[in-house]
């Protein structure tokens, strides 16, 4: 008779540390439906298979490499329903590279604005902030990086 294979099951703890993400970032993860709920033991308790570390480690990888959860989630529909074609997968990295773009537009902006800033500094002993000062003005510093509204808190 042959045996079957067991699958690895993992508390959440487990996971979290196989696949280098936070607990509460797993949990946000399932609650926005990028991750699948997991089974439950007896007691409640989520119990995670290996489908869900690797799926929870192309989520961490992504993030890292900076695609937001929303293209994150594009990418995993086309994953998911196996219909996957090579020119949806381009386009999804084309607009992501859009983005870097931007964001690299953005830090160079914002670069300038903070060494101008930062060059107004006396060096005095006299307290002379313009740097916070600055951060305290209202309104956008010369067209400077967008601000941190809509961004998703998942991380």
């Amino acid at each position: 008779m042959a045996k079957c294979a067991a699958k690895p099951v993992f508390p959440i703890g487990a996971l979290a540390k196989e696949s280098a993400v936070n607990i509460e970032t797993v949990r946000c993860y399932e609650k926005i439906g990028l991750m699948p709920k997991p089974a439950r033991s007896r007691g409640g308790y989520r119990l995670y298979d290996a489908g869900h570390l690797k799926r929870l480690t192309f989520i961490r990888r992504g993030r890292e490499l900076g695609f937001s959860l929303d293209e994150l989630r594009n990418l995993l529909r086309l994953v998911d329903g196996h219909s996957y074609t090579c020119a949806e997968v381009r386009a999804l990295t084309l607009h992501h590279v859009a983005g870097i773009r931007r964001k690299i537009a953005d830090l160079g902006r914002l670069k300038r604005v903070m060494t101008t800033i930062s060059s107004q500094c006396s060096g005095r002993e006299i307290p002379d902030y313009p740097v916070i000062d600055a951060l305290f003005q209202t309104g956008p510093v010369s067209n400077g990086p967008r601000g941190a509204a809509g961004r998703n808190l998942c991380r």
